[in-house]
Formats: C-alpha cells, structure tokens, sequence
C-alpha cells in the first residue's frame, strides 16, 4: 500500500464556504483514479466539514458539493 496526499477544494451548492484542504488516504501503487478520488473526498471529508459549517436544518448531499483535486503525490510524512 502507499499512501498519497491530495490538495483540494470543495465547493457547496448553497453553503457560500468553500473547503480548501489536503486529504490523505493510502491505495495500491498506480494511477491515481481522479473521480473515485473525489467520491472519497466528498464521502470521508467534505459532507462532514459542511456538516459542520451549516446550520442543524440544512441537509448536506453529496450530490450538492463539487470537489477540484489540484494536485496528488505519494506521501511519506
């Protein structure tokens, strides 16, 4: 397995923040799959984050936030 970090934004639908963050995950070695990436993105990190950011009576759907993977290295911090 390695594991690699990503630079990346996420953009709401309706929520005016924008998420500018890293994400860190691991794969097998190989070609890093950009739209499976930012499902994971989406999944493990931003639906929580607007979560967060929003209030209790806002429902977050993955399907309202678009993610922008910038950049993806191995990483070995």
């Amino acid at each position: 397995m390695t594991t690699y970090i990503a630079h990346f934004t996420a953009k709401h639908k309706v929520i005016p923040t924008e998420q500018n963050s890293i994400f860190i995950w691991q794969q097998e070695s190989g070609e890093v799959d950009i739209t499976l990436l930012e499902d994971k993105i989406k999944r493990e990190s931003s639906v929580h984050f607007y979560g967060l950011a929003t209030d209790t009576y806002t429902e977050v759907k993955q399907d309202d936030i678009k993610i922008v993977v910038f950049k993806t290295m191995p990483f070995s911090g």
